[in-house]
C-alpha cells in the first residue's frame, strides 16, 4: 500500500507541477534568463505546492489500486474466510491515512506557504538580474503582452540590436502595427518593468484599427530616423509585487494573527463593518480549506477501502477513473462553497466541511454493507 500510494502521489504531483513549470520557467530557461541550477531549485520549490493538491488524490488512487487488485484476485475473500476481520484488513490503510493527513496539515500550513514565498523571491530576483536576456536573437519572442519581437543579432552585451522587427497586436491577436528598424539600443525601465528600444532608421506600418486584416486599404508607412515609441512590458514575470501576498500563502501563525487583527478592527460605518465581515470570512475560509484539505487525505483513504473491495477491478484505468471522479466531485463542491465568501451569513466556512462529512458518512455506510 505504501509504495503504491507514493507512486500515485508522485504521478499527480508531476501532473500538477508541470503546467506551472511550463508556463513560468521553461521560456526563461530556454532564453538563458535562468541558469540551470536556479531552474532546478525553483522546480523543487513548486513541489510542496503540487503535493498539497496531489496528496488526497494520490492516496485514494493508491488505496483503490491495491485493494481493487487484492479483491479481484480473491485475496480479500481468503483473508475473511481465515477469520481476519474487515477492520484488521483496513487497519494499515487507516494508519497510513492518519499519518498522511498529519503530513498534509504540516505541508498546507507551513511548508507550502514558505516555499511559495521563497519561489516568488528567487524568481523575481533571477528575472531582474539581467532582463535584457529576454531578447533572444533569431527567435520570434512572444513573452511580451500585445506584441511579437524578432531580432537578428545582439551586440555589446545585448544592448545593441540589429535587424529589429516588432509586431504590435490588438485584443484579438491581429497585427495592428509593424515596426521595422535596421538597428537600435535597448534599456530596462525598472519603475514600469518594461524594455524600451530606441530604434534607428525605423519604418512603421500602421493598419486600420477597426479591421487590421483589411489589406484593400493602403497602410500608413512613415519612415523616421529615430523612434522610441514601443514599450515591451515584463509584467508577466516582474509585475507581481512581493508586498501583495496571497492569504493562501500565509502560515498558520500568520493566519491566526490576521484573524485577531480583523476581530479587533474598529469599524466606523455600516459599509466598513460589512467589509470587515467579508474579510474575516475570507480569512476563515482559507483556514478551514487548509484543514479540510488535510482531513480529505484521511477521508479518501477511508472511503477507498470499501470502494476498492466492492469494485474489485485489476485494471489501473478503472481505479484511476473512479479516483478522478471522486476527487473532482470533492473539489467542485469546495469551489461552489467558496463562491459564498461574500455572504458571511451563510457560514461558508462551516459548509466547507460538508464534502468531507459526506465522504466519511458514505465510507461508514459502505463498510457496514461489506461487513454484512
Amino acid at each position: 500500500m505504501l509504495f503504491t500510494c507514493a507512486a500515485a502521489v508522485g504521478l499527480f504531483t508531476f501532473v500538477v507541477a508541470l503546467p506551472n513549470v511550463v508556463k513560468d520557467l521553461l521560456a526563461p530557461l530556454l532564453s538563458g534568463q535562468l541558469r540551470a541550477d536556479i531552474f532546478v531549485r525553483l522546480v523543487l520549490l513548486i513541489i510542496p505546492y503540487a503535493i498539497s493538491y496531489a496528496l488526497p488524490m494520490g492516496i485514494l488512487t493508491g488505496v483503490l489500486l491495491t485493494l481493487g487488485r487484492l479483491s479481484a484476485d480473491s485475496e480479500v475473500t481468503a483473508m475473511r474466510a481465515a477469520g481476519i476481520s474487515l477492520g484488521r484488513i483496513s487497519r494499515p490503510v487507516l494508519v497510513l491515512g492518519v499519518l498522511c493527513a498529519i503530513g498534509a496539515f504540516f505541508i498546507n500550513f507551513e511548508t507550502m506557504p514558505w516555499t511559495r514565498m521563497q519561489y516568488q523571491r528567487e524568481f523575481h530576483s533571477a528575472m531582474r538580474a539581467n532582463p535584457l536576456n529576454f531578447i533572444v536573437p533569431r527567435t520570434f519572442i512572444r513573452d511580451f503582452k500585445g506584441c511579437v519581437i524578432y531580432v537578428g543579432e545582439k551586440e555589446e552585451g545585448g544592448v545593441v540590436l540589429r535587424d529589429i522587427w516588432i509586431w504590435e497586436l490588438d485584443d484579438q491577436r491581429r497585427v495592428r502595427r509593424l515596426v521595422r528598424a535596421e538597428s537600435g539600443r535597448i534599456k530596462f525601465d525598472e519603475p514600469t518593468n518594461s524594455l524600451i528600444p530606441t530604434l534607428v532608421l525605423a519604418k512603421t506600418e500602421e493598419r486600420d484599427p477597426a479591421n487590421p486584416e483589411d489589406f484593400s486599404k493602403s497602410p500608413k508607412a512613415p519612415s523616421v530616423a529615430k523612434a522610441e515609441e514601443v514599450r515591451l512590458s515584463l509584467d508577466r514575470y516582474l509585475g507581481q509585487s512581493l508586498v501583495r501576498i496571497k492569504q493562501e500563502w500565509y502560515t498558520f501563525a500568520q493566519l491566526r494573527e490576521e484573524q485577531r487583527r480583523l476581530a479587533t478592527e474598529v469599524t466606523t460605518s455600516p459599509a466598513a463593518a460589512e467589509q470587515n465581515a467579508r474579510d474575516r470570512m475570507k480569512t476563515e475560509l482559507v483556514v478551514q480549506e487548509k484543514f479540510n484539505m488535510s482531513m480529505a487525505v484521511f477521508s479518501f483513504a477511508l472511503i477507498g477501502v470499501p470502494l476498492g473491495i466492492k469494485v474489485s477491478r485489476r485494471e489501473t484505468s478503472a481505479n484511476l477513473g473512479l479516483a478522478l471522479v471522486l476527487v473532482l466531485g470533492y473539489y467542485m463542491a469546495t469551489v461552489m462553497v467558496k463562491w459564498l465568501d461574500r455572504h458571511p451569513e451563510y457560514r461558508p466556512d462551516m459548509l466547507l466541511w460538508l464534502p468531507n462529512l459526506f465522504f466519511v458518512g458514505l465510507a461508514l455506510w459502505l463498510f457496514r454493507r461489506i461487513d454484512r
